[in-house]
């Protein structure tokens, strides 16, 4: 097509019966995707002026249908295709989705301006880059986060994975999509451990059972910049039972049958602190383990530590004494406890011990 048949087509553009201009509009995108070459800059150009001044004031039906066509080809009239991805979410949908012509400042504006539903639709791109990731994190809903997250070709920054953990941490409807998003940093996955509900802490020990060693340095080292600090004021006996443990330890009588004599006792402190050293976990750690009777993760922390399956069950019981139920989820946990590779426990208790390191550093 000659430029100045394009120029004619945008003098015919301005008729004001919406029944020619959407014969026309049908012309010039058959003519567009008839030619068989791709146009070039100016003509692209100009067909993009033409089809947007053609497209203005067309009902919905008739722009959406223009953008389905438009929005997989790389050849597509950037001016069009900009227009299109304002446009509301029925028309703009497919550019946005899969538009190969649109950049990342065009995708910026969109996802900086519009709504939730643009949002959406930018989320599921094959490629979405930090910058335009670092936005939908920022502005997004739930809804919208969880299609963000199913997407890996979508990269987040450590600053908006850490977002997303934080977030996630305080709704359940985040859960999932956190944990199983491939590309979350091992540390920050971690950190969902004593959140989520138990087949999603199963699928964490999964992934921490294969994490190569290097890996696992590298994400101890990312996270210790962000490891939580101690939560909560400290036990009023603390003070007590650390200095009782730490004379029994003293005196080499610190042993795994101590902790199950602490709590049948009801010295819960005591139990806490001595499993914390045994274990070389920090004391919240192991208090919020056993304030929300976390037994799967008790099974970590025993297994890491070497500590006898029969030992655990114990303490399994007598945390579990006013649950009817509590011989058949102890036997539960302790199958966990037989099945639990020691490695993957270790690697596991690697991320818990972070906290420890960090409380020592900042008492120092």
């Amino acid at each position: 097509m000659t430029e100045t048949r394009l120029t004619d087509l945008i003098a015919l553009a301005k008729e004001p019966s919406s029944e020619k201009r959407r014969e026309l509009l049908r012309e010039v995108t058959d003519i567009f995707f008839g030619a068989p070459a791709p146009a070039s800059g100016a003509e692209n150009d100009l067909y993009g002026a033409v089809l947007a001044q053609l497209s203005r004031d067309m009902e919905v039906a008739v722009r959406a249908e223009l953008a389905a066509r438009f929005a997989p080809s790389p050849h597509a009239p950037l001016q069009l295709v900009r227009t299109l991805a304002m446009d509301e979410i029925d028309v703009a949908a497919p550019v946005l989705s899969q538009s190969p012509v649109l950049t990342e400042q065009d995708l910026m504006r969109v996802v900086s301006e519009r709504g939730q539903d643009h949002l959406r639709a930018v989320s599921v791109r094959p490629e979405v880059s930090e910058a335009v990731a670092d936005v939908i994190v920022e502005r997004g809903d739930d809804q919208t986060l969880n299609v963000l997250l199913a997407n890996e070709g979508a990269v987040l920054s450590r600053k908006s994975a850490e977002t997303v953990v934080d977030r996630a941490q305080a709704n359940p409807a985040l859960h999932q999509a956190v944990v199983n998003r491939a590309s979350l940093p091992p540390d920050l996955l971690n950190e969902m451990y004593f959140t989520v509900e138990a087949s999603l802490r199963a699928r964490i020990l999964q992934q921490n059972a294969t994490l190569d060693p290097a890996a696992l340095e590298a994400a101890l080292h990312a996270g210790r910049d962000r490891v939580a600090r101690l939560d909560g004021a400290l036990p009023a006996d603390y003070a007590e039972a650390e200095a009782y443990v730490k004379e029994m330890q003293a005196a080499g009588q610190l042993t795994p049958q101590m902790l199950a004599r602490f709590l049948r006792s009801g010295g819960q402190t005591h139990f806490l602190i001595a499993l914390s050293q045994l274990a070389d976990i920090d004391f919240v750690t192991a208090r919020h383990i056993v304030s929300r009777r976390q037994l799967d993760a008790l099974a970590v922390v025993c297994r890491a530590a070497d500590l006898d399956r029969g030992l655990f069950l114990t303490c399994a019981l007598i945390l579990l004494n006013d649950d009817g139920e509590a011989m058949g989820k102890a036997q539960q946990y302790g199958r966990l406890y037989a099945e639990l590779p020691r490695d993957a426990a270790l690697r596991t208790l690697r991320f818990w011990k972070m906290r420890r390191g960090a409380d020592l550093a900042a008492a120092a």
